[in-house]
């Protein structure tokens, strides 16, 4: 009898490996049931949670991702604290400082202030039984104040490579057997395999957002054409700019375009881009001065889902969609100051948050910004910051106004009658003598776009193949007045006598008449005054 008891007993301990193996194996299928229920990752958390209770008590589970030297949480679930479906990271790490008391910045954390900076060289779980007592990491610091008391943490990998960790953390002070940690490594390959399809999801959901953002762009490139399809001239003035776009276009500088409205300060950042290693990917447009106030940093940032009323949905901005590309940020004078602060950071860190949200986001995207004001009179005033001047003004690019490449004008007739009457089917193939001479002594306020849109005008008006300008429509106030008797022919004369033909500069004779240069070469062209009689070697000769 004792001997058949001592056999029974034997016999049990035998089988005793073999159920913990069982059991074992049979947790490990119900978690992977569990995490195969779920798309979700954070729900995928919560269930391994429950599922993990009758083994190992736990009531809090996040999973980080290597960003670099940085680590960023990915998916968070703690108990007690409120998780709807759909909230993001950053809402729920809001909801978790405010239950458990804690404060800054959780969401990124610097590799080396971690024990995960531990995993890049072993693949081991890292345990902490006592996180009073084991403290080694400044992170350890803010599990204390967060209440928790131990916890353990394994790396999660694919083919090999460290992705990131799974962290479990028990407001108790546990002793982790031999067991649990190899049942939470089981565990921890189930969630390897959770959390790089999550990542693969969120790359092709971001990838999906930005594809539409570039297609919206494309369709916006469509809808409002550039101001003409290239860049028409030949003047010394176009081709300073021309020369300025060949040597910036290949660098990554951010480029400054600044002109009046209407010179084409579009089609330049068009040219810069085109010629750019950027050119594969879309230029995102932004008009700083056609966007609301109290919507400009969603545009530019992006925004959280509930971050205002209306944001029912995540979005992503212009700089996360032109990531690798170009953004053009156009009228960037009338920035207020607190995007100028924001736009600043962008350019100094490459870095900026969404709008409620607390997540950062890098972005590698070119800037090229315009406008038409003065920046550097903006800034003397206090109503635009010094520093981001100097961040934008890296690359200067001036486009000249129209009455300043005047010698461009015939050439710019010819290409937008033309482009006109192909597109309306009428044929025109002369330029009336009289018209261009209108047009040549016109000042052009409103620019190339004013040439285009009265060159338009024209070719509707226009009944045969000759193209002319009909009487009135052309601004009634020119550069140069309709009535020109001998009184500023003569003025102007004695002035270029007394400055030897010299026309710009402070000596000049636009100076001495306090008009601009080109404002001067218009009314010697328009009174017929051969300015190169008056190049000599004083008044005297010149007068000859």
């Amino acid at each position: 009898m004792r001997t058949c008891y001592l056999y029974l007993m034997s016999r049990q301990q035998e089988l005793q490996p073999i159920h913990a193996i069982e059991s074992r194996a049979r947790l490990i299928l119900d978690l992977a049931k569990a995490v195969s229920a779920h798309l979700d990752l954070a729900d995928v958390l919560e269930s391994l949670i429950v599922g993990l209770k009758p083994r190992v008590q736990f009531q809090a589970i996040g999973v980080v991702i290597l960003e670099g030297d940085y680590t960023r949480v990915h998916s968070l679930h703690v108990e007690g604290v409120q998780r709807n479906r759909g909230d993001s990271i950053e809402t729920v790490m809001s909801r978790v400082q405010s239950v458990l008391h804690v404060s800054g910045d959780l969401h990124r954390k610097r590799l080396l202030d971690s024990h995960i900076s531990l995993f890049r060289s072993s693949r081991k779980p890292y345990v902490c039984t006592d996180v009073q007592a084991q403290k080694q990491f400044p992170q350890d610091e803010e599990f204390q104040r967060a209440g928790f008391a131990s916890y353990i943490s394994l790396p999660l990998l694919k083919q090999d490579e460290l992705i990131g960790a799974v962290t479990l953390a028990s407001f108790h002070k546990q002793n982790f057997s031999e067991e649990d940690v190899a049942l939470l490594q089981d565990a921890s390959d189930i969630v390897s395999i959770a959390v790089s399809n999550a990542l693969a999801f969120e790359e092709i959901r971001n990838l999906r957002d930005q594809l539409q953002v570039e297609n919206r762009a494309l369709q916006d490139e469509i809808v409002q054409k550039s101001i003409y399809e290239e860049i028409v001239g030949s003047s010394a003035a176009l081709r300073t700019v021309l020369s300025s776009i060949d040597k910036v276009a290949p660098t990554d500088s951010t480029v400054l375009i600044t002109g009046e409205t209407g010179t084409g300060k579009e089609l330049v950042a068009h040219a810069i881009h085109k010629r750019s290693p950027r050119s594969g990917r879309a230029l995102v447009k932004v008009n700083c001065a056609a966007l609301p106030v109290d919507l400009i940093a969603s545009e530019l940032f992006g925004h959280e889902k509930g971050a205002f009323t209306g944001a029912l949905n995540q979005r992503i901005g212009r700089f996360e969609a032109a990531n690798g590309g170009t953004i053009f940020l156009d009228e960037i004078g009338e920035l207020n100051p607190e995007m100028q602060v924001s736009l600043l950071r962008v350019l100094q860190e490459k870095e900026f948050e969404r709008v409620g949200g607390n997540r950062t986001i890098r972005t590698d995207v070119r800037v090229i910004a315009a406008t038409n004001r003065d920046l550097a009179q903006r800034v003397a005033e206090d109503r635009f910051r010094m520093d981001l001047f100097y961040r934008l003004n890296v690359f200067p690019v001036q486009v000249p106004a129209l009455r300043e490449r005047s010698d461009d004008i015939p050439i710019l007739v010819d290409y937008f009658v033309a482009h006109f009457a192909r597109r309306m089917g009428k044929k025109i193939g002369q330029i009336e003598k009289r018209t261009l001479e209108a047009l040549l002594a016109y000042s052009w306020p409103g620019n190339i776009r004013e040439l285009q849109n009265l060159i338009e005008r024209g070719v509707i008006l226009s009944e045969g193949d000759v193209f002319r300008i009909a009487p009135g429509l052309l601004s009634p106030q020119p550069i140069v007045a309709q009535k020109r008797d001998d009184e500023p022919k003569s003025s102007i004369e004695s002035v270029l006598r007394e400055t030897r033909g010299r026309i710009s500069g402070p000596d000049g004779a636009a100076a001495k008449l306090g008009i601009p240069a080109s404002t001067l070469e218009s009314r010697i062209r328009a009174l017929g005054i051969n300015k190169h009689l008056f190049r000599g070697n004083g008044p005297d000769r010149a007068g000859r």
